[in-house]
């Protein structure tokens, strides 16, 4: 019988509707009164690190979990389980993905309907993620996110949609796997994984958002010593207004890594056009293009890198090679 390690985190699969319909977060977390429907199969070690929407979870509660996951496979648990809010939930599970051994399966899923909502899918996505994370074919393919049925690596899924059950959608690739009944399918997985053990995190790792018009305002409020790095989600394939690139060369002045992904939500950043502000100049002046992630992925994978004290090249290499 395999032993599946539970960390409940709250979120909206953990709350329900106060007197006036909102939803909120309550003292206890429903999902502590749920009935192991695998007994005799699979044992659930269920644990409750924190409570909070996942707007609270920040670096500090993922290094909890990390942690807590490293003590857990250390003594012997055959795969793990997160429940989160939807909201940060990619972050936390790209953060574990990068810092992680891929080994023993973790399993991340949340819910887009609170408990007691009519249509509710958190127990459904408990339930699957529980059968995902005690699959055989589960091991080695690093962290993964499931959600109504579907199996998606930590590296590439995102949130699609503010209230849609099938909000989680990996863009250009697809889901790797699906669960039907009781029967975990894989037909693909990630070419590599990359291990990058820390036992910290660096703060002041900044995200700006590219837009028509814009100057080097912004990029000037970051221009100091306190700033460790910046991704930047370009215009298209990677490309920058013309009045935001005196800002940039004042961050790569300061030796501040810049990293530019995209914000287009298929596709990835390449350096290919060649003007003021293209993608090609920008790269010459130093910033760093980061192939494949979006913004929020960019962020965790260059504030991962930092916290290694990668030297400026390993850096590059890491964070610009979105196939590790």
């Amino acid at each position: 019988m395999k032993t599946i390690l539970v960390l409940h985190t709250g979120g909206t699969i953990a709350m329900s509707s106060d007197k006036n319909g909102t939803i909120v977060p309550g003292k206890q977390n429903p999902l502590n009164s749920f009935t192991n429907p695998f007994t005799g199969k699979i044992k659930l070690d269920i644990r409750n690190p924190f409570n909070l929407p996942s707007p609270h979870i920040g670096p500090d509660q993922m290094l909890v979990l990390r942690n807590e996951i490293l003590t857990a496979e250390n003594n012997g648990v055959d795969g793990v389980v997160i429940t989160h809010g939807t909201d940060t939930l990619e972050e936390t599970a790209y953060f574990l993905d990068l810092t992680l051994p891929a080994e023993t399966p973790v399993v991340v899923t949340g819910a887009m309907r609170s408990a007691d909502e009519i249509g509710s899918d958190g127990l459904h996505n408990f339930q699957t993620a529980i059968l995902t994370a005690a699959s055989d074919q589960a091991h080695g393919k690093g962290v993964l996110v499931v959600m109504n049925d579907e199996i998606h690596t930590a590296r590439f899924v995102t949130k699609t949609h503010t209230t849609n059950v099938a909000t989680f959608r990996t863009p250009t690739f697809g889901p790797v796997g699906s669960i039907s009944k009781d029967r975990v399918t894989f037909y693909s997985q990630l070419i590599r994984q990359t291990y990058i053990p820390i036992d910290h995190i660096v703060k002041n790792v900044f995200l700006l958002k590219a837009y028509a018009g814009m100057d080097s305002e912004l990029f000037a409020a970051l221009a100091n010593q306190e700033t460790k790095g910046v991704v930047i989600e370009a215009l298209g394939a990677g490309n920058l207004p013309p009045a935001a690139l005196p800002g940039l060369k004042s961050l790569l002045d300061l030796k501040i890594p810049v990293v530019i992904v995209s914000r287009c939500f298929n596709g990835t950043a390449e350096s290919v056009y060649d003007y003021e502000g293209g993608g090609v100049r920008l790269e010459q002046m130093g910033a760093i293009f980061c192939h494949g992630l979006n913004g929020q992925k960019a962020r965790i994978k260059l504030a991962v890198g930092l916290s290694k004290e990668m030297a400026p090249a390993e850096l590059t290499q890491f964070v610009s090679d979105a196939v590790s």
